[in-house]
């Protein structure tokens, strides 16, 4: 490991780094513009001159690796210079409107210019002007502001891996544009924001709506998917302006979704904010009291054998909780956290994303059944992507074809392919022995088809005969799309022996068995049609914080809350408990989802033993002790995914698989309420009509 010296301290670092990173190892400040940790470097804002002995001018830190004996000066004044001289060329052009540009406040130049730049130009030629570019709905662009930084180029092609923002001209013609002047097409575009350390590119749909010193920020974690992603939500009063990420190097790094970022908007549209009862076959505003005694005047009819409970993707550990107790004592076995009918549930390895999310990082082959992980985990399809880019890796997929934004080799579309590779047929197989660290990932879109079930243990035997199982390494893999999922599994939402599953539930209701269905935000069950169609002459009740298709169904509406107006906790898709946090209210008189039940136990005469969020939170940790631990995993048993390979196949369909998710922007109640996500899925239809689509294909 080389020596080197800044600033007079001597300090030993890893061989490899740069002279930028190890001078921050030391503790001096660096600015930059170009540099960022997570991509390539350009060295060409020229910010972070720093003095190097024996070197005749300064030299650009991000661009020059650490050497042994190395003596580095950051804050000497031939540096002080040059930073100053960087910094006024850099102003040159730039059209200094921080007063109504909305990165004011917040924005890398305004910063580093008060630090290290003057207090005067000597500038007086006409500034360059550029005219903005189209980058689609959720990227506005004021050019003229942009100084090359590259940054957006380099995300786009490295992390997102879409081609599509260059640069174009030479010298003061240069521009950053997207080449056909269209919408970027990547599910990531938004870090674009994030990353532009001026104001040259910035969030259309938050434009001119708030300064961030009048917003307060709140850490909490996205439910648009099921990777749970740490970010931030920035509300002002009872509105949420804006969403960004948090670092959370195992989870996310410092990504997010274009879903999770923008479709905030949809948690002020389309809102329960009362209950509802259907009178004459339509629904008219009630009391809480009027709500409760129908639905427990219904219950006290039909008694707990023909009640029924199903719970949406979006709903937090304490909400099934309680409904989950609440159902006990109604002594009803028919409950169900799958409602898109998967086969997911006994040992705790064989419903989880084993290997965790950052070490796909480190995997060195990938068998994809039936996922798509972009459009399912846009984050975690960035990480495969790197993976790829690093070493190569094969990747191979079971299921239609896909653009992932990498090379991969599409072979089959059924559980037939499956059962040639666990039985050592395929040359795929040969490529997964032949690896250190194989991970094969099984989506929802092989489990929600008619060969669900087989896929499942088909895809534990490969995983226990090309040695994914062992003590060190598990890469046994179930990608899942609901935030709520991987935590109903874990508190056994269920059904109980005697009980029915979602489809049973569903069928009963047409047939007259079930004839009292309670859906916590269910809002995407597989059957489609009118109430009848679906639930037969069933009594529905729906609590959700949306007016979705759920509450379409129902004959009592109960208003909840949205996730970011209540304290929760969800499990994400690896298993990892993570808690968010109020950063606002529910509308008119909807609450939190555990206090609505709590309080429809009491009219029942059923009260659950817990009034407040800690008393229910002892009550799920006393339960599930696993679930205390935040922001940990409690790692799946091996033994249960041998267990589930050596379970008989049965006869196969033949079936392909159908991936879950057919419209990326619009896969729950709050996407579909919002306007962005609205016009990027209009955008998306326009695309796909003219065959531009690369999401997906056939």
């Amino acid at each position: 490991m080389p020596t080197i010296t800044v600033d007079g301290n001597e300090i030993e670092v890893e061989a490899g780094l740069t002279v930028l990173q190890a001078c921050e190892m030391a503790g001096a400040e660096i600015p930059r513009f170009c540099y960022h940790e997570r991509l390539s470097i350009a060295g060409n804002c020229r910010m972070c001159l720093v003095e190097l002995e024996k070197s005749a001018k300064p030299i650009a830190s991000c661009a020059m690796p650490v050497a042994e004996g190395m003596v580095v000066h950051t804050n000497t004044p031939t540096v002080k210079k040059a930073r100053e001289g960087v910094m006024e060329f850099l102003l040159i052009n730039h059209p200094l409107d921080c007063p109504i540009c909305d990165q004011g406040g917040e924005c890398d130049l305004q910063d580093q210019a008060m630090a290290y730049g003057v207090d005067s130009s000597r500038y007086d030629e006409n500034k360059r002007a550029v005219e903005e570019k189209y980058m689609g709905p959720l990227i506005k662009t004021i050019m003229t502001r942009c100084i090359h930084c590259t940054r957006c180029v380099r995300f786009s092609t490295e992390v997102a891996g879409v081609e599509e923002i260059g640069a174009i001209g030479r010298g003061e013609d240069m521009e950053i544009t997207t080449y056909l002047e269209q919408a970027v097409n990547s599910e990531l575009s938004g870090n674009v924001i994030d990353l532009c350390p001026v104001g040259a590119l910035t969030s259309k749909p938050y434009a001119f709506s708030a300064r961030p010193w009048e917003l307060r920020k709140t850490e909490s974690v996205d439910v648009m998917d099921a990777v749970g992603s740490a970010i931030r939500v920035d509300s002002r009063g009872r509105e949420v302006m804006r969403v960004l990420p948090r670092l959370h190097e195992d989870v996310n790094e410092e990504w997010i979704s274009d879903k999770a970022r923008f479709a905030c908007d949809g948690l002020n549209r389309q809102r329960l904010d009362r209950p509802y009862i259907r009178v004459d076959g339509k629904l008219k505003p009630a009391s809480w009291d009027e709500a409760f005694n129908l639905i427990t005047s219904k219950i006290s009819a039909v008694g707990g054998e023909k009640i029924a409970a199903i719970t949406g993707d979006q709903v937090c550990l304490e909400s099934m909780k309680a409904l989950k107790d609440l159902w006990s004592a109604l002594e009803s076995p028919h409950l169900d956290c799958r409602q898109d009918g998967t086969p997911l549930g006994g040992g705790r390895g064989t419903y989880l994303f084993n290997s965790t999310i950052a070490a796909a990082n480190q995997t060195d082959a990938v068998l994809l059944v039936g996922a798509n992980p972009r459009w399912e985990a846009p984050v975690l399809n960035a990480r495969i992507r790197k993976a790829y880019l690093d070493r190569l890796i094969p990747i191979g997929a079971v299921g239609p074809q896909t653009d992932l934004t990498y090379p991969h080799e599409v072979f089959g579309a059924g559980a037939q392919t499956l059962e040639q590779i666990a039985n050592g047929q395929h040359t795929f197989a040969e490529k997964l022995k032949a690896a250190e660290r194989p991970m094969l990932i099984l989506g929802q879109g092989a489990l929600a088809g008619p060969d669900g079930k087989a896929a499942i243990t088909l895809a534990a035997r490969i995983a226990d005969t090309n040695g994914m199982l062992r003590e060190d390494w598990n890469g046994f893999n179930v990608l899942h799309t609901a935030a709520s999922r991987v935590g109903g599994l874990d508190l056994g939402f269920i059904p109980a022996d005697g009980g029915r599953d979602t489809k049973q539930i569903l069928s009963g209701c047409r047939s007259g068995d079930i004839e009292l269905v309670y859906l916590l935000g269910a809002d995407d069950l597989p059957e489609a049609g009118d109430k009848a169609d679906v639930f037969g002459e069933a009594f529905v009740v729906y609590q959700g914080s949306h007016g979705d298709s759920g509450a379409h169904f129902a004959d009592v509406i109960l208003p909840g809350a949205a996730y970011t107006e209540k304290h929760g906790l969800w499990v994400n898709t690896e298993g990892r408990v993570q808690e968010a946090k109020a950063a606002s209210f529910p509308p008119g008189e909807a609450r939190e989802d555990w206090k609505i039940i709590r309080a429809l136990s009491s009219a029942i005469g059923k009260p659950l033993d817990y009034n407040t969020l800690a008393e229910l939170r002892a009550s799920l940790f006393d339960a599930h002790p696993h679930l205390a631990a935040i922001d940990d995993i409690s790692p799946g048993d091996i033994s249960s995914i041998r267990a589930l390979g050596e379970q008989s196949v049965g006869q196969l369909s033949g079936d392909p698989f159908a991936l879950p998710i057919k419209d990326y922007y619009l896969t729950n109640p709050i996407a579909r309420a919002s306007e962005t996500m609205a016009e990027c899925s209009a955008l998306f239809a326009q695309r796909q009509s003219d065959g531009k689509v690369t999401g997906t294909h056939g």
